[in-house]
C-alpha cells in the first residue's frame, strides 16, 4: 500500500501543477474575453431589455440632480481616499509593507494562479546569477549582545535621566529565556529555590525581580549547606549584580561574592561546577567581571581575565568572548594583539560579525588614512594599501550597511539592546555605541569611510537577490530590528523601501476626488458642462462600436437571435 501511495502522488502532484498552470495561463486572456462577452451581450439584449429608455431615464434622473450633490459625492470620496490614506502610511510606517499588497499578494495572488512566495525561500543567487540553496540557518536568528550593558548600572540610569525605557518588552523577555536556559542545572527534581529563581527571572518589574532573589537567599541559609544551595545563592548574587547595583563598582563586588561564595569549606563546589553542570554559570561571572574592569579602566586585567577565560574554555567559542577582547585591545591600542585576534577568527568557515568586519577594516584603513587624500587618490590612482584598504571596508559594508552612518554621525546613537540581530540595526547600533571611539582616535579613518562606503551600493545593486562576497542581504532585518529597538529609535532600513504603489495611489485618488469638490462647489455650471463632455466623450466609442456592429450584422439575424 505505501508502493501504491507514493507511486500516486507523484501523479497527483503532477495533475495538480498542471491545472495551476493552465489557470495561470487562462487568467491572462480571460480578462479580454470577458470584456468582449460583455459588450456582445449589452448589444443582443439592448432591444428586449429596453436599455435605451433605461440609459435616457437615467440621463434625465442625472440631469435633475443639483450641484450639492455632486459636492457631497466627490466630498465622501475624497473623505474616504483619505482615510484609506492615512491607514496605509501608518501600516507602512509600522510594518514596511502596504497593507492592500500584503493583503493581495497572501490572498488573492494564490487564487489567481500567482506563485508562491514560499517556493524560492531556499534559493539565493550568487555573484554569476545561478541559483544555489541558502544555509539552513535562519537568517534573522536573534543572538545575545556580547557587549551587553547592566541593567541597574546603566540602563536604569538612563531611564532615571530620560524618563525613557532602553529596552523593549521583547529583548527582556528574551534575556529572561537567556538565563533561564543557561542557569538552569541538569537536575529533574525542582527545589523550592530553583522555581523561585525561574520565577525571579520571568519577573516583568525590576523590584520583583530583586526581591525574589533575595528570597532565594533566605530560604538557601535556612538550609543546610549543600552544592546545590551554594550554586543558587551565586545565582542570586548574579542577579542581584545586573538588578539592583547602581554603579559599575557595586556590581563587581556582587560578582565577586557570587564568584567566591561557597569556597571556604566546599572545595567540592568548585570541582562540581568544572565538571560541567554549572560551567555556563562560572564563564557568566567571570566575563562579567572582566567587563567591570574594563569599566572601571583596568583594561590589562580585563585582558588577561578574558585571554585565561578562552584559554580555559576553548568549546564556549559561541558566546563570542573574542569581540570583548578585541573591544579592550582596541583600547589599549594594541593592534599587533588585534591583528592576531582576527587572524584566528576572521576565517571563511566561522560566521562574521561586525566586530569582525569593522574592525579589520580599521586595521587596514588606519596603515593609510593619515594621508589619504581624495583629490590626490584620483589623480594618481589608488596604491595597493589604499586599495586594501577600500576592499575592507567595502567588505564591511556589504555585511552590515547600517553601521557607517552611525560612525560618521549621520545617525543619533542609542543604548544597545541586550540582543542583536546580525547585519541589522541592533548590531550597528552596538558595534557603534563601543567601537565610535576607536575610529575616531585612528587619524583619518573616519574620512576614509566617508569617502568609500557608499561604492558598495554600485558593487551590489540588488542586495536582496545577489550578493558579493557575503550571502544575499536577508529581508526580515526590519521587523525583527523593531522588536529589538525602542520605539523613539528611527530604525535604519536596507535597502531603502520606495512608497508603495497603493498609497501613491490612495494619495492620488484623494487629492484629485478634493479638487473636484472644491471646483463643484466653486463653479457648478461649469463643472456640469464639463462633467456631461466628459461622459458623452467617455461613452462615444461604445456608441460607434454599437453603430458598426448594426451595419455588419443584418437587422434580421439580430431580431432572430433575440428572439431565442
Amino acid at each position: 500500500m505505501g508502493h501504491i501511495s507514493a507511486q500516486a502522488n507523484p501523479q497527483s502532484l503532477g495533475f495538480t501543477e498542471k491545472l495551476k498552470s493552465w489557470l495561470s495561463w487562462s487568467w491572462t486572456y480571460v480578462c479580454f474575453v470577458w470584456f468582449g462577452m460583455v459588450l456582445i451581450m449589452v448589444y443582443v439584449l439592448w432591444s428586449p431589455l429596453k436599455l435605451q429608455e433605461t440609459l435616457t431615464s437615467a440621463s434625465v434622473f442625472l440631469n435633475t440632480l443639483t450641484p450639492k450633490f455632486y459636492v457631497a459625492l466627490t466630498g465622501t470620496s475624497s473623505l474616504i481616499s483619505g482615510l484609506i490614506l492615512i491607514f496605509e502610511w501608518w501600516y507602512f510606517r509600522k510594518y514596511g509593507t502596504s497593507f492592500i499588497e500584503q493583503v493581495s499578494v497572501s490572498h488573492l495572488r494564490p487564487l489567481l494562479g500567482g506563485v508562491e512566495s514560499s517556493s524560492t525561500t531556499g534559493l539565493f543567487s550568487s555573484v554569476n546569477g545561478e541559483a544555489e540553496p541558502r544555509p539552513s540557518v535562519s537568517e534573522c536568528k536573534v543572538w545575545r549582545n556580547p557587549l551587553n550593558l547592566f541593567r541597574g548600572a546603566e540602563y536604569n540610569r538612563y531611564t532615571w535621566v530620560t524618563g525613557k525605557e532602553p529596552l523593549t518588552y521583547y529583548d527582556m523577555n528574551l534575556s529572561a529565556q537567556d538565563h533561564q536556559t543557561f542557569f538552569t542545572g541538569d537536575t529533574q527534581q525542582l527545589r523550592p529555590e530553583d522555581a523561585v529563581m525561574q520565577k525571579a527571572w520571568r519577573e516583568r518589574n525590576p523590584q520583583a525581580r530583586i526581591r525574589a532573589a533575595y528570597q532565594a537567599i533566605e530560604i538557601n541559609h535556612e538550609q543546610t549547606c549543600s552544592a546545590g544551595s551554594v550554586i543558587f545563592s551565586k545565582k542570586s548574587y548574579v542577579l542581584l549584580a545586573e538588578e539592583e547595583a547602581t554603579t559599575i563598582t557595586e556590581a563587581e563586588r556582587l560578582f565577586k561574592k557570587a564568584l567566591t561564595i561557597g569556597k571556604e569549606g566546599f572545595a567540592y563546589t568548585v570541582v562540581l561546577i568544572y565538571s560541567g553542570k554549572d560551567m555556563n554559570l562560572l564563564v557568566y561571572i567571570k566575563r562579567r567581571l572582566a567587563m567591570c574592569a574594563r569599566k572601571l579602566g583596568r583594561i590589562k586585567e580585563a585582558v588577561k581575565m578574558m585571554r585565561d577565560l578562552m584559554k580555559e574554555f576553548p568549546l564556549l567559542g559561541m558566546l563570542n568572548i573574542h569581540e570583548n577582547l578585541l573591544e579592550a585591545l582596541l583600547e589599549l591600542q594594541a593592534y599587533a594583539d588585534v591583528q592576531a585576534v582576527l587572524a584566528k577568527y576572521d576565517d571563511i568557515s566561522l560566521p562574521k560579525s561586525a566586530t569582525i568586519c569593522y574592525t579589520s577594516a580599521l586595521l587596514k584603513a588606519r596603515a593609510v588614512s593619515d594621508k589619504f587624500s581624495p583629490e590626490a587618490a584620483s589623480r594618481r590612482g589608488l596604491s595597493t594599501a589604499e586599495m586594501n584598504a577600500v576592499e575592507a571596508i567595502h567588505r564591511a559594508v556589504e555585511f552590515n550597511p547600517h553601521v557607517p552612518k552611525y560612525l560618521l554621525e549621520m545617525k543619533s546613537l542609542i543604548l544597545p539592546p541586550e540582543h542583536i540581530l546580525k547585519r541589522g540595526d541592533s548590531e550597528a547600533v552596538a558595534y557603534a555605541f563601543f567601537h565610535l571611539q576607536h575610529w575616531k582616535r585612528a587619524e583619518g579613518a573616519l574620512n576614509l569611510l566617508h569617502c568609500t562606503w557608499e561604492g558598495t551600493f554600485r558593487i551590489i545593486p540588488y542586495p536582496l537577490e545577489k550578493g558579493h562576497l557575503f550571502y544575499p542581504y536577508p529581508g526580515c532585518t526590519e521587523t525583527a530590528d523593531r522588536e529589538l529597538l525602542p520605539s523613539f529609535h528611527e530604525v535604519s532600513v536596507y535597502p531603502k523601501k520606495e512608497l508603495p504603489f497603493f498609497i501613491l495611489f490612495t494619495a492620488g485618488l484623494c487629492s484629485f476626488t478634493a479638487m473636484l469638490a472644491m471646483l463643484t462647489h466653486q463653479f457648478p455650471e461649469l463643472m456640469g458642462v464639463f462633467a456631461k463632455a466628459f461622459f458623452s466623450t467617455l461613452f462615444a466609442p461604445l456608441g460607434f462600436f454599437a453603430d458598426k456592429m448594426e451595419s455588419f450584422m443584418p437587422s434580421s439575424f439580430w431580431h432572430q437571435l433575440t428572439q431565442i
